[in-house]
């Protein structure tokens, strides 16, 4: 039986914070991927590189699937890493302090343990299954106003043609819903503020599966749901829409 130990994958976790916080702003290197202002830096390759090293080295039996680089399918293995060394580029790029670590470890395609990581803010939001949520180590849970009474955080998949006219009509629907809208840039923090209660609800059109594998089970671990815009259930190793929200709100279809 695998022994998992997840304090190790935490300290990793807060000492590739450190690269991203004291990062050389004056020397980013970045470069564009397809789609639309999709921009990779040196730091999140850097992280990457680290993350990989220091994953191998904690589940040597466990594969990596991160956001950089190319992808020839998922793995196969019954472990997997899903990884992203910094969920909001831009964000980071023009220091605005909403960006993150992001670690989830799936077992046969079922998330175990998720980690956000916060450098900036130095918090972060942990979850095993079964297990509940935590920020920092202490227990959270959603929000369970109703969407009256809630702020709306929402994605626009910037990188994907048509989608961010979709999203943002979303969104205006949501306006008439809700106390107000919220654009953030992180998907990752944005599913991590809805199991904190600092939001209730996050929508986007689509999202990869590194975007999603982290945040999601720590929203579900917090007490809220996490499902796809047709209201099916999510599967973090494909890309697809996404909805997630506390306990005070009922959705059935985003559609």
């Amino acid at each position: 039986m695998t022994s998992i130990s997840y304090d190790k994958i935490c300290d990793l976790a807060l000492s590739c914070g450190r690269i991203i916080k004291d990062a050389d702003r004056s020397s980013l290197s970045v470069e564009e991927k397809e789609g639309h202002a999709n921009f990779v830096t040196k730091y999140d390759s850097m992280v990457q590189d680290v993350l990989k090293k220091g994953l191998y080295e904690i589940m040597p039996e466990a594969a990596f699937f991160g956001e950089e680089g190319e992808h020839d399918g998922f793995p196969d293995n019954e472990y997997v890493f899903i990884v992203d060394p910094i969920d909001g580029t831009t964000n980071f790029m023009k220091d605005l302090k909403l960006s993150c670590i992001a670690i989830a470890l799936i077992k046969k395609q079922e998330r175990v343990f998720s980690l956000v990581y916060n450098p900036f803010t130095d918090e972060m939001f942990t979850a095993k299954k079964g297990e509940g949520a935590f920020l920092n180590g202490e227990r959270i849970r959603v929000s369970n106003a109703p969407l009256d009474k809630g702020i709306v955080i929402f994605g626009t998949s910037p990188y994907y043609e048509g989608l961010p006219e979709k999203a943002f009509a979303k969104a205006m629907e949501y306006m008439d819903k809700c106390i107000d809208v919220r654009r953030l840039g992180s998907a990752e923090l944005d599913m991590c503020y809805v199991a904190c209660g600092r939001a209730e609800m996050y929508f986007e059109p689509l999202i990869q599966p590194w975007d999603i594998a982290a945040g999601s089970l720590i929203v579900e671990e917090a007490g809220g749901c996490v499902k796809r815009w047709d209201g099916s259930d999510i599967d973090v190793i494909r890309a697809g829409s996404c909805v997630a929200y506390g306990s005070g709100i009922v959705i059935d279809s985003l559609e």
